[in-house]
């Protein structure tokens, strides 16, 4: 036996409801991933890269190619110029570039914020830093920054923020205000930023995307993460970048290179070329997955769900307070079991949940599977 270093963390929720819902042959929307498949073009090159026999180690920092590709994804989406050698990184997911850069900036003892609800992977990289993680919940109606709360819990051991936007599991996203608020606060506290952009194709009613990035301060201080699993729906490619400034990106190439030292080789070319033949492709994500969110809800409209359509990523909050008063983690299990349709409860993104009564649905799913989902919650 050993000391456990992470002792009070087991297998995800997202892994158990996976897990139940392929046990009771139910509609799984509880874990983020598509059931569509990716463009055919993307997916074609993947096999002539294989078969070609691109299959040994890439550079360390990524393929060139991709890198490149990458800046040139930046300038036209964010109007940002970054340097494909010194500040992007290609990492295996968007959680191992997290857990890098926080095991690359927090030492024993220093205090991380995180907003809950917050995604999982968070806290464990911090806690495995030698770090405390400080939870802040965002507003219980609209899942928002309240700053004088952050400005309110800063001491002189305040390291690092940890933002997600557009924000899993509500959907919210930050505007330029709260960026503008981030800004002020880090350059006052000398503060980094991990920022958890992976749905930032995903905001929805003609809102944009706000990158810390396009924020001079911020973007020197920043570790900025993104995920070509969510834009060209291959979660299971583990494939995502890294944005950070020169000094910045040293030192997570340092943790980098001992985690798991390169991504995939024939993924990051296969990418490359396909943001080369198709760079416009992102652009038609928003209106792709807004479709789906619609008709999602508009399905539910007959149902006693109570919810507001979400802003971005492509997952919808239900609020089922009018049907249960149970456990969202046991009423979650139960809908599973019983009506054949698998959610994530939020409660399990809080250090202290609120009393609110809410389930998380993934309508990243083929429009069949969102429609006898919806009929069945409908029936409730």
């Amino acid at each position: 036996m050993i000391d456990s270093k992470l002792p009070t963390t087991g297998t995800t929720i997202f892994s158990q409801m996976s897990a139940l819902a392929s046990e009771h042959q139910a509609l799984n929307l509880s874990q983020g991933f598509p059931d569509f498949g990716a463009p055919p073009a993307l997916l074609e090159a993947m096999m002539r890269h294989v078969k070609a026999g691109h299959n040994q180690y890439a550079p360390m920092a990524g393929v060139v190619d991709l890198r490149q590709q990458i800046a040139a994804h930046l300038q036209r989406y964010r109007e940002v110029d970054c340097d494909p050698d010194g500040e992007i990184t290609v990492v295996p997911g968007a959680t191992e570039g997290i857990f890098c850069a926080v095991m690359a900036s927090v030492s024993q003892g220093d205090e991380v914020l995180v907003f809950d609800p917050c995604y999982d992977s968070y806290e464990p990289a911090i806690t495995l830093a030698g770090g405390r993680t400080i939870h802040i919940p965002l507003t219980v109606q609209d899942f928002a920054i309240d700053w004088q709360r952050v400005e309110d819990v800063i001491t002189p051991r305040t390291r690092m923020v940890i933002i997600n936007s557009p924000h899993n599991p509500s959907g919210a996203a930050l505007e330029s205000a709260d960026l503008e608020h981030l800004e002020s606060l880090v350059e006052r506290h000398n503060l980094h930023v991990v920022s958890d952009e992976v749905y930032e194709h995903l905001v929805f009613d003609n809102r944009d995307h706000h990158s810390v990035l396009q924020y001079p301060a911020l973007r020197q201080r920043s570790f900025v993460m993104f995920s070509f699993g969510k834009t060209f729906s291959v979660t299971g490619w583990k494939t995502g970048y890294c944005v950070a400034p020169p000094a910045l990106t040293t030192e997570l190439r340092k943790v980098h290179q001992f985690v798991c030292f390169v991504a995939n080789t024939p993924v990051q070319m296969a990418i490359a070329d396909f943001m080369a033949a198709e760079p416009n492709y992102p652009a038609t994500l928003s209106a792709f997955y807004q479709r789906k969110r619609d008709l999602f809800c508009s399905a539910l409209k007959a149902s006693r769900f109570k919810f507001t359509p979400s802003p971005g990523t492509y997952f919808q909050l239900l609020d089922y307070s009018a049907l249960s008063s149970a456990a969202d983690t046991q009423l979650a299990k139960n809908w599973t079991r019983e009506h054949g349709v698998a959610a994530i409860p939020i409660s399990v993104f809080y250090q202290h949940p609120p009393q609110q009564h809410y389930l998380r649905f993934c309508f990243a799913k083929s429009d069949t599977v969102l429609l006898n989902a919806t009929e069945r919650l409908c029936r409730i």
